[in-house]
């Protein structure tokens, strides 16, 4: 939908865009009307408009709430209004007397044909009285779901299009009596199914259509489930014949595609998206995409060639990219200039694993019974995830190679717990642990949290960073060159040319995409013979790694400890009211308030502003630029429960651990990244108790369209475990810049994050030996009816991803299973879609044989090859001798009859 303050901008520019159009033709003879002589004005229109009921979605809902200007935190405070919230007879923003209502969503979940998974949840659904609807095509599909309803004993009713009022009759389907128990483990419920069953009405329902994606409204407790949640959007082919996943996977579909949006063109560089045309070739009708480039030159891209068009995505700063001139030559000048600097960076890369392999490492003994202790001594439980981390780490430093292991997890999930398991196990064997992290705060956090768990055993933690004297340093550093500290925790201090180990083993980087390149150039040097273990809560592609040809082995951890309850977040304008509220609020439940406000200059007024709202707080303030002991000082207090509300910057952004800390405030969210807000919400919700994040903006009306976004996407991915699914929106295009550092940043925003991790694919494999093949596109012009039509697929936006995918069939075996999947979705398939199947495998075929062009002419057939094609003169001039019309012309065209 369009936001109403984008419809009354929209509502301008075409105005003005009239305006423009007469300007043009006002002097012929006889003058044309004018546009307020034929069309309505602005006002007449919204006065028309207003005569009728409107339903205004917005993205984002903000609590009603009155803003305070920033920079006047300091003016005597009014008496604080009473903050309420989900109010629907709260006044809107946009229209005094409207009512306005917050509909929560989130995304749905996945079964991807897990049948046990989606038997349980729709059970647990069924059970808290939630309605369910499946939504599936018409044919093979919604007899499956029927059958499998009916077999596990679920109760349902299928809305069958008939003659009702309503034009849809519903009708109830009863399953039959319990069969025996199911030798797949999913147990039938007592008394489902059963005749005696009270009559009532089914809570799962099944309808016919086509949607895109199911829905969760979790108040009301609706839930709307497509196919793509059910079976899985592309795998719907026999299991044996799936490709491995792999760079495709990240590569967008283009069924978000919007006119007006960015695309790259392989081969023409970065254009407009202007939408679909028909255009007669040959005498047939054809669908073309329409591209232009600058000084609005024109392209039209046959559908069929989809594989050469992608979404324009970059390093996810909204930066606009400059469009390319068609035909120009900067656009290959841009990818030579990457695909230099690709190369550079993957034989870096190639050479530091190889020297690792070569330098060889220690294997660390087996676990010993203080390993054991060590481990129950955890006071929660382990998740299965963290199991399975465990279990891999385990293996890697019980292995003569060096380890080089990224653990991904989200904030709070327990990473530093298995980090501390790996350094008490190289300990144990007589090596020494280095863990470097990127800030004083977080390598402060890390020193208690090792202190604490350390404790009972014979194991030395020091701590280096700017919270230790200068004489305390040189202590520190002289006694680890000795061997006398065992583990030893700092910020980028540890990487000074004067600390020096006696026997390095183990090496764990916290948040490494946060360090500097100088940094990352030593850390190099540092890594070549050790086990390192990185950790990171900001979710970075595992595409890319698949890309990078699995030069660094992953794990991830996306359950949630047991106990743990989903984060609250608010999003609301600057309201004294509401801040003193979430602030009394956890007082009174004994816990401890964040309020962060990134400006240094101003953060001691708004300190002063909320000692004024809640007097009875004990406040503490941290800052950056504070000193040292001060800074220590203040962070022990609040981590002792001293303080009640900490007012500090962005600094406790990484890894503070305080489980009774279960509120933040954030003043002026709009400023940050989302990877950023993300962090800052994971310092709250460490515990068993229900934590809240109040996000403050400015009026609704200052924010741009990618801070509402963002902010709508944390509002939305409140649950637990959401930060791999916010990786979707911005965080995995952040991840890539932020792995592959700066200035790889400034090439991925050069050509687009799928084109360049298209090349770094083809890249890596080209280092690894596989032989490197000119890039051919291959032209086919064979007269054939190829295309999708529109009776068929109606969506367009389907059709344009059906056109996306086909382009990229490779195997008969993705033919077949493609062709099997448009059968069951949309019906049997018509003549041009099977030409359409038949001609992306050809083309995919003459590509790898490097054919450039593949051409009928008046009954003959033309095939032009690239200079570096592998023919075969022998089996050439055997074909040659089989057709004897065939010839053969010096610029490397074969012509034979048909």
């Amino acid at each position: 939908w369009d936001e109403f303050l984008e419809r009354k901008q929209q509502l301008k520019r075409i105005l003005e865009g009239w305006a423009a159009a007469y300007d043009d033709v006002r002097d012929i003879v006889p003058p044309p009307p004018r546009p307020e002589e034929v069309l309505l004005t602005e006002p007449e229109f919204l006065k028309a408009v207003d005569a009728h009921t409107q339903l205004l979605l917005k993205e984002l809902p903000v609590e009603a709430g009155t803003w305070q200007p920033e920079n006047d935190p300091s003016s005597p405070a009014a008496a604080p209004e009473k903050f309420t919230r989900g109010d629907p007879d709260s006044s809107s923003t946009s229209q005094p007397t409207a009512r306005e209502f917050v509909l929560l969503s989130q995304l749905p979940p996945k079964f991807h044909g897990g049948l046990k998974v989606l038997i349980e949840d729709l059970r647990a659904r069924v059970a808290k009285r939630e309605t369910v609807i499946f939504t599936v095509p018409k044919g093979g599909k919604a007899d499956r779901l029927r059958e499998i309803l009916a077999e596990y004993g679920v109760p349902f009713e299928t809305a069958v299009e008939g003659s009702s009022d309503a034009g849809t009759a519903v009708r109830t389907t009863r399953p039959p009596a319990p069969s025996p128990p199911r030798p797949d483990g999913i147990a039938q419920e007592a008394g489902e199914g059963v005749t005696g069953q009270p009559e009532s009405t089914a809570a799962v329902t099944i309808a016919t259509g086509e949607i895109e994606e199911g829905v969760v409204f979790p108040e009301p407790g609706f839930v709307l489930l497509s196919e793509s949640e059910l079976f899985g959007r592309f795998d719907w082919g026999p299991r044996g014949r799936r490709e491995k996943a792999g760079i495709s996977s990240f590569i967008s579909s283009l069924s978000d595609l919007k006119v007006g949006d960015y695309v790259v063109h392989i081969e023409h560089g970065i254009s407009l998206y202007q939408g679909l045309r028909q255009l007669e070739v040959d005498g047939r009708q054809r669908d073309f995409m329409l591209l232009t480039y600058q000084d609005d030159a024109k392209l039209y891209v046959p559908l069929e060639r989809l594989d050469l068009v992608e979404k324009y995505r970059s390093s996810g700063d909204g930066a606009k990219p400059q469009l390319d001139r068609l035909g120009g030559a900067t656009w290959e000048r841009t990818k030579t200039r990457v695909k230099r600097a690709l190369r550079d960076m993957a034989q870096e890369l190639l050479g530091l694993y190889a020297e690792r392999k070569m330098h060889g490492g220690s294997a660390t003994s087996a676990d010993s019974p203080w390993q054991k202790e060590f481990e129950d001594a955890f006071e929660f439980e382990e998740t299965p995830d963290q199991l399975t981390a465990l279990e891999e780490i385990r293996r890697d430093l019980e292995n003569t190679e060096p380890m080089d292991r990224l653990l991904c997890g989200d904030v709070g999930y327990g990473k530093t717990e298995l980090a501390m398991r790996a350094a008490f196990k190289v300990v144990q064997d007589s090596r020494q642990v280095a863990l470097l992290a990127p800030t004083t705060v977080l390598a402060f956090q890390h020193f208690a949290t090792f202190c604490r768990r350390m404790a009972p055993f014979p194991v030395r933690v020091e701590m280096l960073s700017r919270f230790r004297s200068a004489a305390e340093q040189k202590k520190i550093v002289a006694e680890t060159e000795a061997g006398k500290v065992d583990i030893l925790i700092g910020t980028h201090r540890l990487l000074s040319q004067d600390v020096r180990f006696r026997d390095l083993g183990l090496l764990v980087i916290d948040e490494e995409q946060r360090f500097g390149v100088a940094s990352k150039e030593k850390l190099k040097k540092i890594k070549a013979g050790v086990d390192v273990l990185t950790l990171s809560a900001t979710p970075i592609p595992r595409t890319l790694h698949m890309s990078l040809g699995g030069l660094r082995d992953l794990s991830v951890i996306e359950t949630p400890p047991r106990g743990r309850l989903a984060i609250q977040t608010t999003v609301a304008p600057f309201n004294q009211a509401l801040i003193q509220s979430a602030i009394l609020q956890e007082m009174e439940r004994h816990g401890q308030v964040y309020f962060v406000h990134n400006r240094v200059e101003s953060i001691f007024n708004l300190a002063s502003l909320i000692q004024r709202l809640v007097p009875t707080a004990r406040l503490g303030v941290a800052h950056g630029q504070m000193g040292e002991r001060e800074l220590e000082k203040a962070m022990l207090k609040f981590m002792q429960g001293e303080y009640d509300v900490l007012a500090s910057t962005a600094l406790i952004e990484n890894g503070l651990d305080i489980p009774r800390a279960n509120t933040i405030i954030v003043n002026h969210a709009e400023r940050f990244g989302l990877a950023d807000l993300y962090q800052l919400r994971g310092r709250v919700g460490r515990s068993n108790r229900r934590a809240y994040a109040y996000f403050l903006i400015p009026a609704e009306e200052a924010l741009t369209p990618t801070a509402k976004r963002r902010l709508a996407a944390l509002k939305e991915f409140s649950d637990l475990g959401a930060g791999f699914r916010l990786a979707a929106l911005d965080l995995e295009l952040r991840g890539a810049g932020n792995l592959l550092g700066a200035e790889q940043h400034g090439h991925v925003n050069a050509i687009g994050i799928d084109l360049y991790l298209k090349m770094l694919d083809e890249t890596v494999a080209e280092l690894r030996g596989a032989p490197r093949q000119p890039e051919v596109h291959t032209t086919l012009n064979l007269g054939l009816d190829i295309k999708i039509p529109d009776d068929y697929i109606g969506d367009e936006n389907q059709r344009l991803r059906m056109y996306k995918r086909i382009s990229s069939l490779s195997t008969p075996e993705a033919r077949a299973d493609l062709e099997a999947e448009l059968t069951d979705r949309y019906g049997p398939i018509p003549p041009s879609v099977s030409n359409l199947l038949d001609y992306a495998l050809l083309k995919s075929a003459a590509e790898k044989l490097l054919i450039q062009s593949i051409e009928r002419k008046a009954g003959e057939v033309w095939m032009r090859f690239h200079d570096q094609a592998p023919v075969d003169p022998a089996r050439l001039t055997e074909f040659v001798k089989r057709h004897r019309e065939a010839r053969i012309r010096p610029d490397g065209v074969v012509r034979y009859s048909l």
